[in-house]
């Protein structure tokens, strides 16, 4: 039913509590408001986070992306808020993110690579939704577009406890993540 689909969506949103002062979690729930902060860069976490199991959800902008927006995962250690227009994801060997702007992998301060990996990989574009998937048996995050699988952007991620996160920087911008569940393909 799709009630319970919803409750269990809500008991996986972003945290009120585990997010850059300089947001706010809408009363849906499920979107973040980035309020207009200058040299801020702000993120937010999930209320759960993954140590085993299979998991996806989904994300989308809902206002400019700025000059850097970051979406992935986080451990609870990660910092959600700094100083700049950074990509605050994938700044440190805690969180590890797709900046969207870019196309660029982040983690531990370092660019892995382009994602997706094909030539002339289109920029998002605002409202598309990408599917997240974390793999905590194969160690994996990879990422869907639509419902195309753009590949695993992540490998190797340690046996810890991950959460779903985003970071921003653009004024008033709005990010909407609902979690969906276990993938739907095994």
């Amino acid at each position: 039913p799709p009630f319970l689909g919803q409750v269990r969506a809500f008991h996986h949103a972003f945290s009120t509590n585990d997010c850059s002062r300089n947001v706010y979690i809408k009363k849906n729930g499920f979107t973040l408001h980035r309020n207009p902060i200058a040299q801020s860069t702000d993120g937010a976490r999930t209320k759960i986070g993954f140590s085993e199991g299979r998991h996806a959800w989904e994300v989308w902008w809902e206002g400019p992306l700025g000059t850097v927006a970051v979406i992935g995962i986080a451990t609870k250690r990660a910092a959600m808020q700094c100083q700049g227009y950074v990509a605050l994801l994938g700044s440190d060997d805690q969180s590890w993110g797709w900046n969207l702007v870019d196309n660029n992998l982040l983690h531990n301060g370092e660019v892995n690579g382009s994602f997706p990996q094909c030539n002339n990989a289109p920029k998002y574009q605002i409202g598309e939704r990408i599917r997240v998937i974390l793999d905590m048996e194969d160690k994996t995050l990879a990422f869907e577009r639509g419902y195309e699988f753009l590949g695993v952007a992540f490998r190797g991620l340690p046996k810890v406890c991950l959460y779903p996160a985003v970071s921003a920087v653009y004024g008033n911008t709005e990010v909407t993540l609902v979690y969906l569940g276990k993938p739907l393909d095994g």
